[in-house]
């Protein structure tokens, strides 16, 4: 059985109403024939039907106190329909999978490729390209998160064979698109064991952990990946909400100092002392320390005079449809 928040399928959409003004939506949708279900002051209906109680809801000025949810979502509020109904275009691209995958070059101190993060990146019906910054803000819109948050992290494991056999593939996923590790995780584990490749050699990188409300939930996904021998990273750990405490609760073995604390870093005494205090907490736990978004030479060498074992960024490579040929990367061309 497929979960329907991670496949393109038809959605359910359940719309809150005031009590006084259910008579007439049940009026509306019998006269125009749509599919639909009452509960007390509830009504859900299908894509098509959604689209027609909005319109009707806003030409007969009914829209105040009503939300809607798409699935099981969190409700929304009614002018935010118009949001879902502009981003249908992801589906398309979900579903064709018109998605390329991009490799950044993470090296250790002396210039060995360690590994890659693996990027996502669509492509839409003419070519041009499509970034994250614009999939998955659409895909939040459109109730699509975990649709595309699948699609990406399965895409980057089968793309992992096309790496040195030493090196290791960071991969993102989101951690509320996972609702249950066992039931939405299985088939990531089943690609890997089918194409042979080692678990060991995986790193998933949490990200979006600002967003993370249940923090045991959180912990059963990586406890998950780590009894099938994969391994973790926390992205973006700064002076922010990746605290002592979240770090010290989740003991991540790889932890990513933020481009934020990265870039400027040489000359930034603040900026210095977060990275110290990175430091600092890595070791409590023996932790591998990453900075990324490294794009100077200068930032590069004080961060691996401080400690900093891993390091990714435009100074070493931009994220490319193919790895690198090689397997160090020469770091005294990189010199003014």
């Amino acid at each position: 059985m497929s979960c329907p928040n991670c496949t393109i399928a038809g959605q359910q959409i359940t719309f809150r109403l005031p009590p006084a003004i259910i008579d007439v939506i049940e009026a509306h949708f019998h006269h125009t024939e749509q599919v639909f279900t009452v509960t007390d002051n509830e009504i859900t209906t299908n894509e098509k039907g959604a689209r027609d109680l909005n319109d009707f809801l806003t030409e007969m000025a009914l829209t105040e106190n009503v939300t809607f949810r798409i699935n099981k979502f969190d409700w929304l509020d009614i002018h935010q329909f118009n949001d879902y109904r502009d981003a249908a275009w992801i589906d398309g691209l979900i579903s064709e999978r018109f998605l390329k995958m991009h490799f950044q070059p993470i090296i250790k101190q002396d210039g060995t490729i360690f590994a890659y993060e693996m990027l996502a990146r669509f492509v839409d019906q003419s070519g041009t390209m499509i970034y994250p910054d614009v999939m998955f803000p659409a895909a939040s819109r459109r109730g699509r998160t975990f649709a595309l948050d699948r699609i990406c992290r399965i895409h980057a494991v089968k793309q992992v064979k096309r790496l040195k056999t030493h090196q290791k593939a960071f991969i993102n996923f989101i951690p509320t698109a996972i609702y249950s590790p066992e039931f939405c995780l299985k088939t990531t584990t089943k690609v890997a064991k089918m194409l042979d490749i080692d678990s060991s050699r995986f790193v998933f990188e949490v990200v979006e952990t600002e967003k993370v409300k249940d923090t045991d939930h959180l912990k059963s996904i990586l406890n998950y990946y780590l009894s099938h021998g994969f391994e973790f990273a926390l992205d973006d750990v700064g002076a922010g909400y990746n605290t002592l405490d979240f770090l010290a609760t989740l003991e991540p073995p790889y932890i990513k100092l933020d481009r934020d604390y990265v870039d400027g870093v040489a000359t930034d005494f603040e900026k210095q002392r977060i990275a110290d205090e990175v430091l600092k907490i890595a070791k409590q736990f023996k932790a591998t320390t990453l900075a990324e978004g490294v794009e100077s030479f200068e930032d590069f060498e004080w961060l691996k005079a401080r400690g900093f074992e891993l390091f990714q960024g435009y100074l070493f490579g931009k994220a490319e449809p193919d790895p690198l040929a090689i397997d160090v990367i020469d770091l005294s061309t990189l010199k003014g």
